[in-house]
C-alpha cells in the first residue's frame, strides 16, 4: 500500500500551498490513498463543510480531525454525513461525526482512522482500547491510525502496541516534524508527528510575536495564524518495498 499523509493544514496559507502544489506532489509521490489532518484549516481552528470540499475536490481522501474538531458549530451537521471526515473515534458516541472512514482503493479497503491522546488534551476515552475496536471492526482492511496526541511517549507506546496490527501509525497534533520514520519490527509503518503544513515563518502556524508575548506575560494574547512562507510536512511510505519518507515542500 502507498500512502501519502499531510501533517496539520494550518489557516489558509496552509490550505493554498497545498492546494496548488497537489499536483506536484501526487507526481513525487504516487498514492494509493492520501490522507490530510485538517483540524486547524480554518482561521479560528477547525474546520468548515467549505473548507473540506476544497481539501476533497483538490486530492484528498480522507480528512482526519483532533482536538480541534468541534471548533466550528455550523460543521456538526456534515461531520455526520459525509464518508470522507473523521474526528476522534475515542471521543463519545453521542458527538458529531464519526471515528473511521473506509475507502475502497486498488489495494484493497483501507480504513482510516483517528484517534486523540489522553495526556494534556481534553479528557477522552483510552487510544488503545479504541484502537483494538478498530482493528476488530474492519479486519479486512489496511488500517491507517491519525494519533493526535501531545506526548512523544504515547504515541511511541500505541505504535509499539499496534505493530503488526495495522498498516500506519502517523503521530499529528504537536505541528513539529520529526526525524523518527520507521518501519517497526512487526511492520507497521511510524513517526511520531508528521509536522505541519502552515508558515514556517511562526511559532507552530501562528504569529511569532503573539506566540512569543504569552509566554513572556503569562497573560492571553489571541493567536493569529501566520502566511508568510508556507511549507507542506508530509510522509509517504510504500509498505510493500518497506519505503518510509519525510517530506518537506
Amino acid at each position: 500500500m502507498k500512502v501519502l499523509f499531510i501533517g496539520d493544514i494550518v489557516g489558509k496559507a496552509g490550505a493554498e500551498y497545498l492546494k496548488a502544489n497537489m499536483k506536484k506532489l501526487s507526481s513525487l509521490y504516487p498514492a494509493d490513498i492520501v490522507v490530510a489532518n485538517g483540524e486547524n484549516i480554518n482561521q479560528k481552528n477547525g474546520i468548515t463543510q467549505s473548507e473540506a470540499e476544497a481539501l476533497h475536490f483538490a486530492g484528498i481522501d480522507v480528512i482526519t480531525l483532533g482536538n480541534h474538531a468541534f471548533r466550528q458549530q455550523s460543521v456538526y451537521g456534515f461531520l455526520d454525513d459525509c464518508p470522507y471526515i473523521v474526528r476522534p473515534a475515542n471521543y463519545p458516541a453521542a458527538s458529531p461525526g464519526k471515528g473511521v472512514a473506509e475507502v475502497k482503493t486498488p489495494k484493497g479497503p483501507v480504513a482510516v482512522a483517528a484517534l486523540a491522546g489522553q495526556i494534556d488534551l481534553d479528557p477522552t476515552d483510552n487510544a488503545f482500547y479504541a484502537a483494538d475496536k478498530i482493528i476488530k471492526d474492519y479486519p479486512d482492511s489496511f488500517i491507517i491510525i491519525d494519533f493526535h496526541a501531545e506526548a512523544t511517549s504515547e504515541k511511541n507506546a500505541l505504535g509499539c502496541y499496534l505493530d503488526g496490527r495495522v498498516g500506519c501509525v502517523f503521530g499529528t497534533h504537536t505541528h513539529v516534524q520529526t526525524a523518527d520514520e520507521r518501519f517497526l519490527p512487526g511492520g507497521t509503518a511510524y513517526i511520531t508527528d508528521v509536522g505541519m503544513t502552515g508558515s514556517s515563518d511562526s511559532v507552530l502556524g501562528a504569529k511569532k510575536n503573539q506566540a512569543v508575548a504569552r509566554f513572556l506575560t503569562r497573560a492571553f494574547v489571541p493567536l493569529e495564524q501566520e502566511d508568510k512562507d508556507p511549507v507542506i510536512n508530509a510522509v509517504y511510505t510504500d509498505t510493500e518495498k518497506k519505503q518510509i519518507i519525510r517530506i518537506k515542500l
